[in-house]
């Protein structure tokens, strides 16, 4: 895709957000320390590594910085907190806005948006309060299913749930991370997943990523150890008309989720059918994520990736 026009001068403060409080915190450093080497790399000899915590206004207040580059995974990185004190302080960041973060960290409320859109074919499921009858509110859903904390990343609290004896302590498992839980009947397919970049406003999709698990299905090992998945891309396992389909799907559900700079939209494929799964408004940048491969596939490698990302910095007008 060749190389990209510098938005920001090589002298500008940029602060690599990492970190943080969530329970993503050592994939986000893993992120965090990929992006800075790119930077320094690229030449932008005053970025640096901003390692958050509780104080992160008061870093970021004292900073003086020029842009964020936002490498945060999971709770108050990525589902509007910090972009919230971002938007206060009037400091330039790359991805969504506190809205389309917000909406996006919450599997159900994401769910709710993209319905809106007829086009984005979504899984049938149940959105289960703490303290709700569980087996109830499943009782109309197909075996198996799987349980899903409504605002966690990285697969943590997922359990594939097999028959409806297993769903107290599959639920049970997901509360611990989140008081709300979605539940999905299970798609027994495969898993592929599309980034979504900008270049001068405009949403393009990456070449499909298809990914085969070692273990039963995608979580956290397979996700985050090397040799525990196979990548595959661009998928071979979908023809050219299913291909412009799909990427078109996750361009509408960017947009439609109001995401802005850079995303990843996941879904699995069942009998040549792509089911949305989530959007990612802070993909992985570590050496086994995602975005990475998908772009150095379009001829974008890491460096350019991470100045496409940067380029889009901005704050909500």
């Amino acid at each position: 895709m060749g190389t990209n026009h510098e938005k920001y001068a090589k002298d500008a403060k940029i602060a690599v957000l990492c970190g943080g409080l969530s329970s993503e915190k050592e994939v986000s450093m893993r992120s965090g320390n990929n992006v800075l080497k790119a930077l320094k790399r690229l030449g932008y000899v005053n970025a640096e590594l901003v390692v958050t915590g509780k104080d992160i206004a008061e870093k970021l207040s004292h900073g003086k910085y020029d842009v964020i580059y936002n490498a945060l995974h999971g709770k108050y990185g990525e589902d509007g907190c910090v972009q919230g004190i971002l938007e206060i302080l009037g400091i330039p960041y790359t991805g969504s806005g506190v809205m389309a973060s917000s909406i996006c960290m919450n599997k159900e409320y994401t769910k709710r948006v993209l319905s809106t859109n007829k086009d984005i074919p979504l899984i049938k499921s149940v959105f289960v309060k703490k303290g709700e009858n569980v087996k109830e509110a499943c009782k109309d859903l197909r075996y198996p299913i799987i349980t899903k904390p409504v605002c966690e990343g990285s697969s943590f609290g997922m359990t594939k749930v097999n028959t409806p004896d297993e769903l107290e302590s599959a639920y049970n498992e997901a509360l611990k991370y989140n008081d709300d839980v979605l539940i999905e009947e299970f798609i027994d397919g495969f898993f592929i997943t599309v980034g979504v970049l900008e270049k001068d406003g405009k949403a393009f999709a990456t070449e499909i990523l298809e990914i085969r698990p070692k273990n039963e299905w995608y979580d956290y090992e397979a996700k985050y150890t090397k040799g525990m998945s196979d990548f595959i891309v661009p998928s071979t396992s979908l023809n050219e008309e299913k291909t412009k389909q799909i990427k078109e799907i996750a361009v509408k559900a960017h947009e439609c989720a109001g995401c802005r700079g850079v995303s990843r939209i996941d879904f699995m494929v069942k009998d040549n059918e792509p089911y949305f799964l989530e959007i990612n408004t802070s993909p992985g940048m570590t050496d086994t994520s995602d975005l990475p491969a998908q772009a150095a596939v379009m001829g974008m490698d890491y460096d350019n990736l991470v100045l496409t990302i940067l380029n889009s910095a901005g704050i909500n007008k």
